[in-house]
């Protein structure tokens, strides 16, 4: 290569830099509600890790707690002194729940990370799926607990707002 190729070349690759940060560059409120995404998904992960340490340490997280003493009657310290079966078996509920819960919020981070920072259409629509499992947590538990009920919100709500605002990003025709 002679010295007029390798000029061509650099005069190329410099002239070409700028669209191609363009086309990486994105507006601001793109960037902030993905990083809101990604926290949501943060949030699925730290409430599922303290679900299950609460389970472990006594047997059902303390914000599940108005939500037994509604549906059975009993308060939790009550039930394990009356019916330790039962106990066991809602417990054992409990674990499996929060570790379902830790990997839906896992794969739900993945797919914020990678593909969806990609732009990948299959990805958006992926990360509605985790609506399915809030609206039906908020549906069947947390209108028992008025704590409960406001931390389900936070998901019912952020999610789908946070989805929409990408519609520009993943549905613009190219």
């Amino acid at each position: 290569m002679n010295q007029q190729q390798g000029e061509a070349l650099v005069k190329a690759q410099t002239t070409s830099e700028p669209s191609t940060q363009k086309a990486q560059s994105q507006p601001r409120y793109l960037l902030v509600s993905w990083i809101l995404l990604f926290l949501l998904g943060v949030l699925f992960f730290l409430a599922s890790i303290f679900d299950l340490l609460a389970d472990i340490r006594t047997g059902l997280p303390s914000d599940h707690l108005e939500a037994f003493h509604a549906l059975t009657g009993l308060t939790w310290s009550n039930a394990q002194q009356s019916t330790p079966q039962i106990v066991h078996y809602v417990t054992t509920l409990e674990i499996t729940y929060a570790v379902h819960e830790m990997v839906f919020a896992l794969l739900f981070l993945l797919i914020v990370t990678f593909p969806f920072r990609r732009r990948a259409r299959w990805s958006w629509w992926a990360c509605w799926v985790p609506m399915l499992a809030n609206l039906t947590y908020t549906f069947a538990l947390a209108h028992y607990s008025t704590t409960t009920l406001i931390y389900s919100l936070i998901a019912d709500i952020a999610l789908p707002i946070l989805l929409l605002i990408h519609i520009p990003a993943f549905f613009r025709k190219q």
